[in-house]
């Protein structure tokens, strides 16, 4: 794994990147941490992994490595702003910040793909609509249509966190996205008590750390409220997945999306929670890899829609 970081072309703010290379891809810098923040040269274009909201790109790693290896291409993923090595939200943060970096990100790694989770789908769907993708794969996207993710914003959760009671602020965060499976659908006061068990883990004490950043990306995703009219241009080739323990609302969203969408499909992943990508296992990498590929077979389905238009 290599570590260096990338400058954004609006600000000059720079975001924390970790490479994944093949060992038949050789690199200049024999795949150590670069110095100057720059990438070593590649013969194969990259993939980029945009993570999702209440974590960093760490969790993400695994998935990557093993999305790389499958592909024989890089796999970069980077901490969006707030996070780790990386600038910390602006404070006019949107999703159009999100956009200019993911640009920075991938002209910089000279990658075409996009991977993308929850939010980071949200991110990417965005992006794709103005921005030259070769293929792009989202699971469980986080985009709202026509106000349908309103209700699950939580006024108590920005200003719980606005306070400092974050364990009251991630229990309002998880009810309302009920993205914790099972979990989710506990009483507020049960919910409290798990955050504050779950303070005493990494994992725990980094998610409280971010709640100050999913108040603006829950923000930033309600304020891009769509139509579907306003994804009918998209041209790139896009899988939009979901999981089949995941909340059904990704799923409306990912069927909604391809029955207008001549450029997207969409699938349920059995067995998958929302946690898909950051979860053991080569399943999913593999799904996504077949896609990047052009060998997954729901890429004829697309070209079908194609020639219809």
């Amino acid at each position: 794994m290599e570590t260096w970081t990338v400058e954004t072309d609006d600000d000059g703010s720079r975001l924390e990147v970790h490479s994944f290379r093949p060992a038949a891809l050789t690199t200049a810098n024999g795949g150590s941490t670069s110095a100057k923040g720059d990438p070593a040269p590649v013969t194969a274009p990259g993939v980029v992994i945009i993570h999702g909201t209440l974590v960093t790109d760490a969790l993400y790693r695994p998935f990557a490595r093993n999305l790389s290896l499958l592909l024989s291409r890089p796999v970069h993923c980077y901490n969006r702003r707030g996070r780790a090595g990386s600038a910390p939200q602006p404070d006019d943060y949107s999703v159009a910040t999100e956009i200019r970096d993911l640009a920075a990100v991938m002209k910089t790694t000279g990658s075409e793909d996009v991977v993308a989770h929850s939010f980071g789908g949200f991110v990417a769907l965005q992006a794709a609509r103005d921005m030259p993708l070769r293929r792009l794969v989202t699971y469980d996207a986080a985009v709202s249509l026509s106000g349908n993710l309103n209700h699950r914003w939580r006024p108590e959760l920005e200003q719980a966190v606005t306070e400092g009671q974050l364990n009251h602020a991630w229990a309002h965060l998880v009810q309302g996205l009920a993205t914790a499976g099972p979990l989710s659908y506990l009483p507020l006061g049960a919910l409290r008590m798990l955050s504050i068990m779950s303070a005493r883990t990494n994992v725990g004490a980094e998610m409280r750390e971010l709640l100050p950043t999913a108040v603006k990306e829950m923000r930033a995703v309600l304020d891009a409220d769509a139509e579907l009219a306003d994804f009918t241009e998209l041209t790139t080739p896009t899988l939009m997945l979901s999981g089949g323990w995941s909340p059904g609302y990704f799923a409306d969203t990912g069927r909604q999306l391809a029955s207008a969408v001549p450029a997207i499909d969409f699938a349920v992943v059995p067995g998958q929670l929302h946690e898909g990508p950051i979860r053991p296992g080569k399943r999913l990498a593999l799904r996504i890899a077949r896609f990047l590929n052009g060998t997954d077979g729901s890429v004829r389905p697309l070209s079908r829609k194609r020639r219809r238009k």
